[in-house]
C-alpha cells in the first residue's frame, strides 16, 4: 500500500491517508518514458522533417514556411497558457488532474500530425496550399499538442514528490524523445529519400504521407502505455475561484528567477538543435550529397544520449543539475565551433565530433526536465502556491518559441543563401553555406546556454535540497 499525498491549493497537506496506489516503480519511469516517445513521434518528426516536406514536396517557399512557424507562435502565446490555467484550476477526472488529458487528447494529437504531410495537395493551388498548411499546423502545434503536452510535462511534479524520482522520470522521459529521435533519425531518411539517375538526392511524397501516419498510430501506442503505467500520487485539489487574476499570476511567474532563466536557456537550445536537426536534412542532401548517411549519423548523435543514461542519476546527485547541465552545454558549443572552422568533408569525422558534442548536449537534456520540477517547487516555497500546470505551460511556449524560431528562422535563412526549392541540386556555394548554418549557429547558441545556466540559473544542488526540506517540512507540519 502506498501513502497518497493529499495537498490543497496552498500546498498544505489536506489528509494523510493511504489507499491502494502503488509505491513509485519502474513502471512509473517506463511509462514516463513512452509518454514522450509518443510526444516525439509528432514533435521531432515536424521539427525535423515538416519543413522538407513543404519545400520539397509542397514546393512552397522558406520564407513563407518561416512565417507560418513564426505566426503559430502567437496563437500558441493564449493557447499554452490557457492549457496550463486549465488542468490547474479544473476538478480531477478519477483517473487524476493530468493523466486523464492523456486519455482524452491521444488519438486527436495523432491524426492532427497525420493530416499535415499529405502528398496529394502538392497538386494544388498555391494558396489552397497555403490554407492547408496554416490549419493544419495551428490544429496540431497550438491546440492537440498542447492539450496534451502540457499535462504530460506537468505530471512529473504528482507522480512523486521525491527529488531523485523526478530527476530519474527526466531521465526516462529523455530516454524516451531519444529513442523516437533514433527511430525517426534512422528509418525516414531510409524510406523517404532515394538517389535519383544522376546522383541527386530526391524525396518520394507518398512515403511521406504513409510515414506519417504509421508514426501517429505508433504513437497513439505509446500515450496508451504511458496512461496504463503511471499513476499520480500527490494531490492537489482544485482552486477556489476567487484566486489571482492571470495577470497576477503572470507577474509572480515573471519574478520566478529560475524560470525566466530556464525559458531564455530553453529559447537559445531548441533554436540551435531544432534548427541544426533541419539543416542537416539539406546538409547531407546538398553538402555530403548522401541522404543515406545522416540515417547512420542520427544512431551516432542519438547513441551519446542513450551511453550517459545510466549515469545521468549519480551525476545529479553527486554534482547537481545546474552544474552538470552547464559543463554538457560548454563541451557541445566548442565541439560545434570546431566543426565550424574545420570545414569537414569527412561523413566519418563529421560523425565522430558529433558524436562528442551530442555527449554534451545529451547530458543537459536528460535532466532538462528535472529543472522543471525544482522551478514548480521553488515557486511553491516563495508564493506559497501550487501552479504545475502555469509554470510547466510558460516553459513548453518558450519551447515552442524556440521551436518556431528554428523553423522560420531556418526557412528565412535557406532563402538568404540562395537555396532554390525547385532545384534538383544546389549550387557549390549554397551547399557551402549550408554547412555554415549547420555548424556556426549551434556552437554560438549552445555557447549562450551555458553562460545562461552557469551565471543566472540560480538552483543548485544545495538550493534545490532546501527547497525540498522546506516543503516536506511545511507539509508534515499541517
Amino acid at each position: 500500500m502506498a501513502r497518497t499525498v493529499d495537498v490543497d491549493e496552498k500546498g498544505n497537506v489536506k489528509q494523510d491517508q493511504t489507499d491502494s496506489v502503488r509505491p513509485f516503480g519502474l513502471r512509473d519511469k517506463i511509462g514516463y518514458m513512452f509518454g514522450d516517445f509518443g510526444n516525439d513521434f509528432s514533435f521531432i518528426f515536424a521539427s525535423s522533417y515538416l519543413m522538407v516536406f513543404y519545400t520539397k514536396v509542397l514546393g512552397l517557399s522558406g520564407y513563407a514556411v518561416g512565417l507560418l512557424f513564426l505566426g503559430a507562435r502567437f496563437v500558441d502565446a493564449f493557447t499554452d497558457v490557457t492549457m496550463g490555467r486549465i488542468v490547474d484550476h479544473m476538478q480531477p477526472a478519477r483517473d487524476g488532474r493530468f493523466r486523464a488529458w492523456i486519455r482524452r487528447m491521444c488519438i486527436p494529437v495523432a491524426v492532427s500530425s497525420s493530416v499535415m504531410y499529405l502528398y496529394f495537395v502538392r497538386d494544388w493551388a498555391y494558396g489552397a496550399k497555403i490554407v492547408y498548411v496554416v490549419f493544419t499546423y495551428l490544429l496540431w502545434s497550438s491546440f492537440c499538442y498542447t492539450a496534451i503536452n502540457i499535462p504530460y510535462g506537468s505530471m512529473a511534479s504528482v507522480i512523486s514528490s521525491d527529488v531523485k524520482d523526478r530527476a530519474s522520470l527526466s531521465t526516462f522521459r529523455s530516454i524516451g524523445a531519444s529513442l523516437a529521435g533514433l527511430a525517426i533519425g534512422v528509418l525516414v531518411p531510409l524510406i523517404v529519400y532515394e538517389t535519383d539517375a544522376v546522383g541527386n538526392q530526391v524525396v518520394l511524397p507518398v512515403r511521406f504521407t504513409v510515414t506519417a501516419f504509421v508514426f501517429g498510430a505508433l504513437a497513439v501506442v505509446c500515450y496508451v502505455l504511458c496512461y496504463a503505467l503511471c499513476r499520480e500520487r500527490v494531490v492537489f485539489h482544485k482552486k477556489e475561484k476567487k484566486g489571482e487574476s492571470v495577470w497576477e499570476m503572470l507577474g509572480s511567474l515573471g519574478r520566478n528567477r529560475p524560470l525566466l532563466s530556464l525559458v531564455c536557456a530553453a529559447l537559445v537550445l531548441l533554436l540551435a538543435t531544432l534548427m541544426g536537426q533541419t539543416m542537416n536534412n539539406y546538409l547531407f542532401l546538398d553538402y555530403f550529397k548522401n541522404a543515406k548517411a545522416l540515417a547512420l549519423v542520427n544512431v551516432v548523435s542519438i547513441g551519446g544520449t542513450l551511453l550517459l543514461a545510466p549515469f545521468i542519476s549519480t551525476i545529479a546527485s553527486k554534482y547537481g543539475k545546474k552544474e552538470a547541465g552547464a559543463l554538457g552545454m560548454l563541451v557541445a558549443g566548442v565541439v560545434y565551433l570546431a566543426l565550424f572552422f574545420l570545414r569537414v568533408r569527412s561523413v566519418p569525422l563529421f560523425m565522430v565530433l558529433l558524436f562528442i558534442g551530442t555527449l554534451g548536449m545529451g547530458l543537459f537534456n536528460l535532466i532538462i526536465w528535472a529543472f522543471i520540477t525544482d522551478i514548480i517547487d521553488y515557486q511553491e516555497v516563495v508564493t506559497g502556491k501550487r501552479e504545475d500546470g502555469t509554470v510547466y505551460a510558460v516553459y513548453s511556449f518558450a519551447r515552442k518559441v524556440g521551436q518556431a524560431l528554428a523553423g522560420g528562422l531556418g526557412g528565412f535563412v535557406l532563402t538568404a543563401i540562395g537555396y532554390v526549392s525547385e532545384a534538383s541540386a544546389q549550387t557549390e556555394a549554397v551547399a557551402e553555406r549550408i554547412y555554415t548554418v549547420a555548424t556556426l549557429v549551434p556552437g554560438i547558441c549552445y555557447l549562450a546556454v551555458f553562460l545562461i545556466i552557469q551565471f543566472t540559473y540560480p538552483l543548485t544542488r544545495q538550493e534545490v535540497e532546501k527547497n525540498a526540506a522546506i516543503l516536506h517540512n511545511t507539509r508534515i507540519s499541517h
